[in-house]
């Protein structure tokens, strides 16, 4: 066994500094602020919004507008072009390059060299402090961590800048050491044609002591298949006997947990969810009892919230760290070290706790369907998922829903299209057990659903196997941390998956 006592020290530190965010976590907030506006006061952005006279949060409030990613693409623009000090004083050389879920345009998110070492590289460090205060009698250095990264290798884009998935970033900028303790192998874990990259990490890690995983789970799901399949083994702990972690982000885990726990039967596996975007290290699941997230308060990151009832709003409150509510459903606005300023990620949170501050991620601020009042976002589908599996010894892999509009012979519905891994006997009877536990988990879906008035029964479609992967290849977007569009407000992308699907 590893020498526990020795690197439980190293992370000693740390684990005291997350204690901190109980009480201090206003206060360190107000420090990640001063410093990002001290660091950018002479950019073109801080000029132009005199950061140096900047002294309070309600002067930073007032003066720099929410913006989302159309605000910050002329900024972009420029820096893919060579400019530098626009938004940031250090010279921004990597870029992540994250392909829109509604649209084939690729964003490309600014990262810094502090936004690496300062946030993500440690994000990665706390991740397993946290994991070393939760187990302090593991064996996390005896073996490799597998990680499943993204498809987009490094690209130039022009001279001396470069893009490619968050991951891959990472990887290429990673330390010795840490390529040391990781598998695959650099050159495979940088391809970018997925189904060879699967192949190749089969080959390279089957024989191979892993002792972790880290990945999302849709896709760390394929490969564990592949090494199934390959192998002749009936689980994963006949591969990998050692296996004790796997931490998972990207998308809700629920829809996936059981079937983990068939895949790899064994007591000692743990699980835990962290929440790193190509904007930043946000989260970690810091109790193994409980599955929310514990915010990261001192990564250089600042965090603001938009109640979701006030998002489409001309002027919209937006409110500090020490102004949330608990229970509150809120979209998460960031500034930080890669010079997104006020910007609006997208993610929606429920916060759970106030002290310290910790949330679940609840969905997409694009991410829901409304067509009738009902609000259904993704927590409340994952949740209702999860109860009709287990009611029903399904499994769901993938799928999308939408809404399907009122016409003279319908009052409405929603169209749910699922490719399972196992289906359900009756896929009626799953249809039942859904519907009624959307009802219980979102009273709007129930209110609207109340004897039919307004809304009719779900319907369920069952999707053909791989129907999402082809639809993703279809896209370009086949492959490690590409997501499928759970839930929309229009019938667009589903209509493109129900062609497929026939």
């Amino acid at each position: 066994m590893q020498p526990v006592s020795i690197l439980n020290l190293f992370f000693a530190h740390r684990q005291r500094r997350h204690d901190q965010y109980a009480t201090h976590g206003d206060t360190i907030q107000k420090e990640q602020l001063r410093y990002l506006l001290h660091a950018a006061r002479n950019t073109e952005i801080g000029k132009r919004y005199d950061f140096a006279g900047i002294k309070s949060y309600a002067d930073f409030a007032s003066r720099l507008p929410v913006i989302d990613y159309e605000g910050i693409k002329p900024y972009v623009d420029r820096m893919l072009h060579g400019e530098n000090n626009l938004i940031w004083p250090s010279r921004i050389k990597w870029f992540a390059k994250s392909s829109g879920t509604t649209n084939d345009k690729s964003k490309f998110i600014p990262v810094s060299d502090e936004c690496l070492k300062r946030c993500h590289y440690q994000g990665g460090f706390d991740v397993v402090a946290t994991y070393f205060r939760n187990y302090p009698h593991n064996r996390l250095f005896l073996g490799k961590s597998l990680i499943l990264g993204g498809s987009h290798a490094i690209n130039p884009l022009s001279p001396g800048i470069s893009c490619g998935d968050l991951s891959a970033i990472l990887l290429q900028n990673t330390s010795t050491l840490v390529n040391c303790m990781r598998a695959p192998k650099l050159k495979i874990a940088l391809m970018s044609e997925w189904e060879a990259k699967i192949k190749a990490i089969v080959k390279d890690t089957m024989h191979r002591n892993i002792v972790s995983l880290s990945g999302v789970p849709s896709w760390m799901m394929t490969l564990i298949k592949q090494i199934l399949q390959e192998s002749g083994a009936q689980n994963l702990c006949e591969v990998w006997p050692n296996l004790e972690v796997f931490f998972h982000g990207g998308i809700s885990f629920e829809p996936y947990r059981q079937y983990y726990k068939e895949l790899i039967p064994s007591d000692g596996m743990h699980y835990v969810e962290t929440y790193n975007a190509s904007e930043g290290f946000f989260g970690i699941q810091n109790d193994p009892e409980h599955h929310d997230m514990l915010l990261m308060l001192d990564l250089g990151v600042f965090f603001e919230f938009i109640p979701l009832n006030e998002l489409d709003k001309e002027n919209p409150r937006v409110l500090p760290l020490w102004e949330v509510e608990e229970g509150g459903n809120y979209a998460l606005v960031m500034s930080s070290t890669n010079g997104l300023w006020r910007y609006l990620i997208g993610d929606t949170v429920k916060i759970t706790s106030t002290c310290p501050v910790k949330f679940t991620i609840s969905g997409r601020t694009k991410h829901f369907i409304n067509a009738f009042g009902e609000e259904l976002m993704v927590a409340n589908a994952e949740k209702g998922l999860a109860k009709a599996c287990e009611m029903t010894g399904s499994k769901v892999l993938n799928y999308s829903a939408a809404p399907v509009f009122m016409s003279d012979k319908s009052r409405g519905h929603h169209q749910w299209l699922i490719e399972f891994e196992k289906a359900p006997a009756d896929p009626e009877a799953f249809a039942d057990i859904l519907d009624k536990a959307l009802q219980e988990v979102n009273s709007d879906y129930e209110a609207k659903r109340y004897k039919g008035i307004f809304l009719d029964r779900l319907e369920i479609v069952v999707a053909r196997p791989h129907l999402f992967d082809d639809w993703l290849r279809e896209k370009g977007k086949l492959g490690g941390q590409h997501k499928i569009p759970r839930l929309s407000n229009t019938r667009d992308l589903i209509e493109e998956m129900l062609k497929m699907n026939h």
